[in-house]
């Protein structure tokens, strides 16, 4: 199968490029562009058996570009699928502006004009999207995204300005942008009359998605984990990372360290407690104590250890061997005192999960010995 991506290193266009070439392995892509020989868009219509025309401009320098790089372009592309009598459908990536009477407006929808005009000519099916702010990793600050403005700035440290607080805005994320494209691929688009649509869309005040970003930034320098319950909140946070500077994608941990070893707080994970990584050295026994309310699992990653564990009331001692080579996970209920040795000649690396995070002023750990080693 040949499919056309024009506007193949734009925003939507590389994501979709990237994406067929994953999942239609055998598919030939043709991937124009601004940089592109004009005369390979003729080559392209001729050879394709789906097109889908994503290229166009949004903030020319000359507002006569708007006709320029939306009309014109969409006009050459349908003359060279007739001239060449390629009935192949063609998916348009409009967008929600072209109801609206303003240059980008209107050349958007001098271009949905074109296409619908090609496909009652020839006959050739027509997937008209117009699309609302789209959104995620690739996409560009201070052009394309306010979405993408925000979370760049988020990610460098900088405020965030927001002007229209309460301006409610509809958000399609580029993965469901991508999903929607790859059905009206295999002839299945989501239509909405004359018009397709990405049935999965958010809605939010501006505002709101500000501090949602803000948000994110803050827990992630206090190694919180998010919380992505919600599907907008998860899809700006990878669109937050993606934005990240390489420098920063780095995050030094504070390691307490002696003799026996070392233990690193790795992640707090707000109410669903804390993760950490403990180190004991050959022949080292650690814990030793016991809690109230903190519960605990025991994941060792490397290593042979021995894991002991005793109700307070009781004298009967329950053990477990435990291995890097078998990743097996122990918990340790409350009211137990419980220790972890280090019983092979290499370190003992253990990922422990609480389900509290450390509080200095309330640890609820009592030392109390498991039994005789």
């Amino acid at each position: 199968m040949n499919i056309l991506v024009t506007g193949a290193a734009g925003f939507i266009g590389l994501n979709l490029v990237h994406t067929l070439r994953a999942i239609r392995p055998d598919a030939t892509i043709h991937a124009f562009d601004r940089d592109s020989d004009p005369a390979d868009l003729d080559r392209y219509a001729q050879a394709c058996d789906f097109a889908f025309h994503l290229a166009g401009v949004n903030r020319p320098q000359d507002p006569a570009d708007f006709m320029a790089g939306n009309r014109d372009l969409t006009r050459a592309l349908v003359d060279a699928l007739e001239r060449h009598r390629n009935p192949s459908p063609l998916v348009l990536s409009s967008s929600i502006q072209a109801a609206l009477d303003n240059p980008y407006g209107l050349s958007k929808r001098a271009a949905e004009e074109l296409v619908f005009e090609h496909a009652r000519r020839t006959g050739a099916p027509a997937f008209v999207y117009r699309l609302p702010n789209a959104f995620g990793k690739g996409s560009r600050p201070d052009y394309n995204s306010v979405i993408a403005t925000f979370c760049h700035r988020a990610a460098h440290g900088l405020p965030l300005d927001v002007r229209e607080p309460n301006r409610l805005m509809t958000l399609a994320y580029i993965d469901d942008i991508l999903d929607e494209f790859v059905r009206a691929l295999d002839g299945h688009p989501t239509r909405d009359g004359d018009f397709c649509r990405v049935p999965l869309t958010h809605q939010a005040p501006l505002g709101d998605i500000a501090r949602r970003v803000e948000q994110l930034a803050r827990t992630r320098r206090a190694l919180l984990a998010p919380d992505l319950s919600d599907p907008l909140t998860r899809k700006l946070y990878a669109t937050f990372l993606s934005h990240l500077p390489p420098d920063d994608w780095r995050t030094p941990l504070e390691m307490k360290t002696d003799e026996r070893g070392s233990f690193t707080e790795f992640l707090r994970l707000g109410g669903q407690g804390q993760v950490s990584v403990n180190v004991a050295r050959p022949g080292v026994t650690k814990g030793r104590h016991w809690h109230h309310t903190k519960s605990e699992k025991f994941l060792v990653v490397s290593g042979q250890g021995l894991i002991r564990l005793r109700r307070l009331d009781s004298s009967e001692i329950i053990s477990f061997e435990v291995s890097g080579d078998r990743l097996t996970v122990i918990d340790i209920p409350v009211g137990h005192a419980h220790e972890i040795t280090n019983v092979g000649q290499d370190d003992l690396v253990t990922l422990m999960w609480a389900s509290e995070p450390f509080d200095p002023t309330r640890p609820d750990t009592f030392f109390e010995p498991v039994g005789e080693s």
